[in-house]
């Protein structure tokens, strides 16, 4: 069945495509803070991009109402609660079995992320487990299913961040983009 977005999701869409008041310069400053520092207030908020606090809230709440701001959310160490062991898992199902790998990696808590993807395999997963031995346990549950190919992560030299927010202007992307090559020389 080919992919249809929602009306919601259409309406974002088409929002976020225009030339969106949601995008001005002032909402791309309020992202850019809210993202350094999610739990900074409303007033801290409103001195930094030189707004009143009622016009900053405003505009947070049209972006949330617009689905731009999806969420908050508490970053909890998985190591500090039991997690030691980290993997991305790649699983290819047999036949008829894609909806029940994405219905138990729905129900399965250690299952952090499930995307669906192209290519060999249908999904990866981001997977946590208290010992190589929970993964194992794991595993087994998708391999009614499917195949299943596992990589541990030793270490993340790129924590999870959100997408970058988009220039307004040419030398703002321009200068981005000559940053990125610097480092690569």
């Amino acid at each position: 069945m080919p992919y249809k977005p929602t009306k919601r999701t259409e309406k974002k869409l088409n929002t976020l495509h225009s030339e969106s008041p949601l995008l001005d310069t002032s909402n791309l400053a309020i992202l850019g803070y809210l993202s350094a520092e999610p739990r900074i207030s409303v007033r801290e908020l409103a001195r930094r991009v030189h707004m009143s606090a009622p016009a900053v809230a405003e505009r947070i709440q049209r972006m949330r109402e617009a689905g731009v701001i999806r969420r908050e959310w508490l970053e909890i160490d998985q190591l500090a609660i039991g997690f030691a062991v980290l993997a991305y898992v790649r699983v290819r199902p047999m036949p008829g079995a894609l909806a029940k790998i994405a219905e138990l990696a729905q129900g399965t808590p250690e299952v952090l992320e499930c995307h669906r993807v192209t290519g060999e395999d249908c999904f990866i997963m981001k997977i946590v487990a208290p010992d190589i031995s929970g993964l194992e346990v794991l595993l087994d549950e998708f391999l009614l299913f499917g195949t299943t190919t596992s990589s541990l992560v030793v270490s993340s030299p790129v924590p999870l961040r959100s997408a970058p927010l988009p220039c307004r202007n040419a030398t703002s992307q321009a200068t981005r983009r000559a940053n990125a090559r610097n480092l690569l020389r």
